[in-house]
């Protein structure tokens, strides 16, 4: 099984030029699913880190199993206004406009080593959004980790002070 191959392919969404990536067709198939969570706990095997902070939402999708697979903790990194407690928030550009994560202010120690979890890297502002989050809490960036890397859109050298890992790159 190929996973570049289960990935449905959009032409012109959302808007005239742009191939959407729908990694639905990953999630609905069990076996592309395993493998996909699997392709990326090898990928980070060697990489020293405590906790997985996902990027909501598909960041939960793939950042939960692999932590459990891991033995590491999970941080949800949400969209603005979703979580309760105190929080620290970024703003960031999305290739389509602007967006704010958040994250709550207790959610990393000072020195541990987190590695960023997400379904995508494209334009890298999530990610670094992320990074920059738990970079002012004392956190430390091990490495980012992605299912799909989209090349041409610079999210790479956006996030090029980081270790990044892609299983699949389009």
């Amino acid at each position: 099984m190929k996973l570049d191959e289960i990935i449905r392919a959009i032409p012109d969404y959302p808007k005239p030029g742009v191939i959407f990536r729908d990694i639905t067709t990953v999630l609905k198939n069990a076996e592309a699913f395993k493998l996909s969570i699997d392709e990326m706990t090898k990928a980070v095997s060697g990489i020293d880190f405590d906790l997985i902070l996902g990027t909501e939402s598909r960041g939960f999708i793939f950042g939960t199993p692999l932590a459990y697979n891991l033995g590491k903790g999970f941080v949800p990194v949400r969209k603005a206004g979703k979580l309760p407690y105190k929080k620290l928030s970024k703003s960031y550009s999305l290739e389509y406009g602007e967006a704010t994560v958040e994250i709550h202010e207790d959610a990393i120690e000072k020195g541990q080593r987190v590695l960023i979890v997400d379904d995508l890297l494209a334009t890298g502002g999530t990610a670094k959004a992320t990074a920059e989050l738990a970079a002012e809490m004392g956190g430390v960036v091990a490495a980012m980790c992605f299912l799909v890397e989209l090349a041409g859109l610079g999210g790479r050298e956006v996030n090029k002070d980081y270790v990044i890992k892609s299983i699949l790159t389009y």
